[in-house]
Formats: C-alpha cells, sequence, structure tokens
C-alpha cells in the first residue's frame, strides 16, 4: 500500500460570515481544501497593540493535504480583513483511512 500525504487542520477566524463563506469557497474551488467547517458565534478574548479587545468571529476548520498549508494561508490572507489572521495548522496524527484518502485524493484531481 501507498503512504498517503499527511493531512492537517488549519484554522482561521474571521469577523463576519459572508467572510467566513467566501474563504471556505474559494479554497474549495481552488482545489486547496476538501472540506471547511465554519463554527459560528465563537467570543474572542485577546490582546492587541496593547489593548484587550472582545469579539464574535467565525472559525474556519479547513481539511487539506499539509503540503498545502502555504497555498492555503497565501488565499487566506488574499481574501481576509484582519491585519493580521490568525494561520496556524494542527496536524492530524491518525485519520480513518478512507476519510485520509479522500482529503487527499479531493484536492488531487476533478473527480467528476
Amino acid at each position: 500500500m501507498t503512504e498517503l500525504d499527511p493531512i492537517t487542520v488549519i484554522l482561521t477566524s474571521v469577523g463576519t460570515e459572508q467572510q467566513a463563506v467566501e474563504i471556505s469557497e474559494e479554497l474549495i474551488t481552488r482545489r486547496l481544501a476538501t472540506c471547511v467547517n465554519i463554527v459560528p458565534c465563537l467570543r474572542s478574548i485577546y490582546r492587541w497593540k496593547g489593548k484587550v479587545c472582545e469579539d464574535t468571529e467565525y472559525l474556519l476548520l479547513i481539511k487539506a493535504p499539509a503540503s498545502l498549508f502555504d497555498a492555503v494561508s497565501e488565499t487566506i490572507r488574499e481574501l481576509h480583513s484582519y491585519e493580521l489572521p490568525e494561520i496556524m495548522a494542527l496536524p492530524v496524527e491518525r485519520a480513518e483511512q478512507a476519510f485520509h484518502q479522500w482529503v487527499v485524493g479531493s484536492v488531487a484531481h476533478d473527480e467528476e
């Protein structure tokens, strides 16, 4: 059996549902991600430029081959409204084989 490329979950947060959908759709259209989950209504508390801030945000959970992190990151930065968007990847330690194959295979070629 051939070893599959590692997969990752990339996280970013945005300020509006519209931006969450726009980034998600673009990542899928460009075949940079297999699936993006949008988690609404997060409460974020953080320090920015010396002030404590609090906002409601949308969290994007982006499933993609780890090798596409740079392209995913570039697309997020291109479309994101924040001066410094959160973009970080969490490695997937294990995944069910069929799901792993789907994540890797759906960005590699057309399935139609």
